[in-house]
Order: C-alpha cells, then structure tokens, then sequence
C-alpha cells in the first residue's frame, strides 16, 4: 500500500495497466453486476437535482425506472446505487450510441445541460474505494469483462492510476496526484537502483 495523504493506493493501482477499450467491450460495466453504480450520500441530492435536465437523454425504461424507484435506490448491502431497469439489468441512466453504452448523465454534461460528469465511482471505475473512518483505501477491481482494457492498457503501457488521472484529481485533488505520483517516482527510483 502507499500512503498518500488520507488514502492508502494498493499497489495493483500503480502495477496493472488498463486503458478503456469500449469497441471490444461495448460498455459492459454499465450493464453488468448485481446492482447500479456506487453512490456517495453527496451524490444523491444532486442527482435528484439534476435529473430534470438528463430525463431528455434516458430511454424510456431508464425514465420508467427512475419514476418507479427514483433517482437512487439503497442495495442489498445498504449502500446507496444508481437504480437498474427490471430490478438487475443496465443502470436507468444507460443509452446506447452506436451499439456501445454511454451515461445520460454525461452526455447532458457533454452537453452543458448539467455541471455534473457522472458519478465518481463510474468515472473512477476500476479503481473502488473503501471508506473508513480516518481514511480512503483505494484497489483495483478485477472483472473478466475489462479484459480487453487489460490488453490493451498493457499494449499502451497506461497504468491504471494515469489512466484515471482526471477522476482522481477530481476526487482528491491536483496535490494529491501530484504527492502519489511524486511518491512513486521515488519508489521507482530507489527500487531501480539497489
């Protein structure tokens, strides 16, 4: 683990590389699991908020569900999720362009409709984060579907951490980034010269 200021980064964050490769995955991630997208309790009132202006992008089992369930729902662990349209299929706040899955909520956000991205564990993913108390500890998630951004982070050479820069900063901040990577490189540098 590396410690980096509130957080502890597991090392697979930094070793495993991954980049994206939604032409062979087609957004799996989005319709895949056992319920929606991790939420933060600060994320559910501006979900409710701005909902209005992503409701035009939904489909309409995604506005169904919404309706039904709103705009968040608790799972069966007790945690707070995004609501999936018949109870255990795509997050209801999928659309689908060109075959491939995309977020109502970001493309609102493309759109200026909303100053809201998407959720941070979506923007985040496959970094999960487990809060404890006094601090953040930050892994890697495995799931077979990613293996294609497995390959071909690995082609790139993107580590899951560079690959995740922007959501990272917009979780914890430039400093914070910058004191991992700093960490790292000294790391990496004592490492290489034993």
């Amino acid at each position: 683990m590396i410690e980096v200021q509130h957080t502890l980064v597991h090392e697979d964050v930094v070793s495993e590389n991954f980049v994206c490769n939604l032409d062979k995955c087609k957004g799996a991630c989005c319709i895949e699991g056992d319920s929606g997208a991790p939420l933060e309790k600060s994320e559910l009132t501006i979900l409710e908020d701005i909902y209005p202006a992503v409701k035009p992008y939904m489909t309409a089992k995604g506005i169904e569900t919404v309706e039904e369930q709103g705009t968040w729902v608790t799972d069966f662990e007790g945690d707070y999720t995004t609501p999936c349209v018949d109870g255990n299929k795509e997050c209801a706040y999928v659309i689908w362009e060109g075959g491939i899955t995309k977020c109502a909520i970001e493309k609102a956000y493309e759109e200026g409709k909303v100053n809201w991205k998407k959720p941070i564990s979506c923007h985040l993913y496959p970094i999960r984060i487990t809060n404890y108390p006094e601090f953040d500890v930050l892994h890697y998630d495995r799931w077979n579907i990613c293996s294609p951004a497995c390959s071909f982070g690995r082609e790139l050479k993107v580590p899951v951490y560079k690959f995740l820069k922007e959501p990272l900063i917009r979780k914890y901040g430039d400093d914070w980034y910058q004191e991992l990577e700093s960490k790292l490189q000294r790391h990496f540098y004592i490492v290489k010269n034993d």
